[in-house]
């Protein structure tokens, strides 16, 4: 059999989301699949064709994504499947391989993907860049409160007019934590603000602001009402420019009549809600999961490219089994003010694989652990505790956009 791997052209749309439905056994309706002709339309796509017949796929988004100082391009995977007639036969590793390679040409430094197995996509160099809990609000009985919301006034506004008035408070919020995706207002539209068609309990969505009208919003919450008894507050999405309006936010979404509880599927390990809570039987954390997998495709660029929080000068032995040009030896020198990243014949003072570079590289996962857990290895004494201090950042990184 002739196994290629090629660019799937815009005509075989329909064969990508029949493989995907093949794959993950679904069947997504006729309004879904639109839906998703439409986002793969924009997206680039490599296929693994057993002759004419595409039995492997990835798409990739053209993101930009949120690191420590600035965004970089990052090429977010999607529809990644393999047909179960050709598993096995190291398709996905090829695929992978063509991604990366055209990532390096088109200036990605970075991919990632939301990993629908765990066990999949470490041994191709992706790692946790950031994580997540779930948290659930008993909002039978006011929510109590350690601090004092923010008196602001509380508005919703109409979806058509929502991206104009939140993106200010988003990209604000994204320049805090890494890992956050650029959005247009299409992406808002139809990612973050549409409603599931398919999905008769979910309510259509709702968006509630807080400031004086006129005025720039300081917070924002997108959330929807589903069915039931009793019924569940569930919250795509919060932002807030400072502890009291966050807390103004959540006593609106536990104070709404007739629902029962509220859940955020996902939000950051250091949300100031756990903190200011009265009562954490009340706020529970229910779950706590790996979020956004990220990838080092070019280790050079994206160490150059990111901010430090103190001086650093180490070498680093990076492996890297599935990009060549990261598997070596670098020096890296950098400070506040800028990096250099360069090949060197020096002793390396960390080893480590490029899976263990990408889990901490947004500043979530400290080296010192990922060396207590075995996974680097340690040559010259404190070598970890300094890259640690040079990688630091204020705010946890954070994904929540499950593309």
């Amino acid at each position: 059999m002739s196994l290629d791997i090629r660019e799937i052209p815009e005509e075989h749309l329909d064969q990508i989301l029949d493989l995907a439905d093949l794959a993950f056994h679904e069947k997504d309706s006729d309004e879904k699949r639109e839906r998703y002709r439409d986002v793969l339309s924009r997206c680039d796509r490599i296929g693994a064709y057993d002759d004419d017949t595409l039995v492997g796929q990835v798409a990739a988004h053209r993101f930009a994504l949120s690191v420590p100082g600035t965004e970089l391009g990052c090429a977010g995977l999607d529809f990644v499947a393999v047909a179960p007639t050709h598993r096995r036969r190291g398709l996905l590793a090829r695929m992978m391989a063509e991604q990366w390679r055209r990532c390096a040409a088109a200036g990605q430094a970075l991919s990632c993907l939301w990993a629908s197995e765990n066990a999949i996509y470490g041994r191709f160099g992706y790692a946790p860049g950031t994580e997540g809990y779930t948290v659930e609000i008993d909002s039978r009985r006011p929510l109590a409160l350690r601090i004092t919301p923010d008196p602001r006034p509380l508005r919703l506004i109409d979806a058509a007019k929502a991206p104009a008035v939140l993106d200010p408070v988003y990209e604000a919020a994204r320049a805090l934590r890494p890992g956050r995706f650029a959005r247009d207002e299409a992406w808002w539209a139809k990612h973050v603000l549409d409603s599931d068609d398919d999905d008769d309990d979910e309510g259509p969505a709702r968006i509630v602001v807080l400031g004086e009208p006129g005025a720039p919003v300081a917070g924002y919450a997108v959330y929807h009402v589903t069915a039931g008894t009793p019924r569940v507050v569930e919250v795509r999405e919060l932002e807030a420019d400072s502890a009291p309006v966050a807390a103004a936010l959540w006593d609106y979404l536990a104070s709404i009549d007739l629902t029962g509880k509220v859940v955020a599927w996902i939000r950051p390990l250091d949300d100031p809600l756990l903190l200011f809570a009265a009562d954490r039987d009340q706020v529970r954390v229910t779950k706590q999961f790996p979020a956004l997998w990220i990838r080092l495709v070019d280790v050079p660029a994206a160490l150059t490219a990111r901010s430090w929080a103190a001086p650093v000068d180490v070498v680093l032995q990076v492996h890297d089994r599935g990009v060549p040009a990261n598997d070596g030896r670098f020096r890296l020198t950098a400070d506040p003010d800028g990096a250099t990243c360069t090949p060197t014949e020096a002793p390396a003072e960390l080893t480590l694989d490029v899976r263990e570079l990408a889990a901490g590289y947004l500043g979530g996962t400290p080296v010192a652990r990922l060396v207590a857990a075995g996974l680097v290895v340690e040559h010259t004494p404190g070598a970890a505790a300094r890259l640690d201090a040079a990688l630091r950042i204020d705010l946890l990184p954070f994904a929540h956009e499950d593309y």
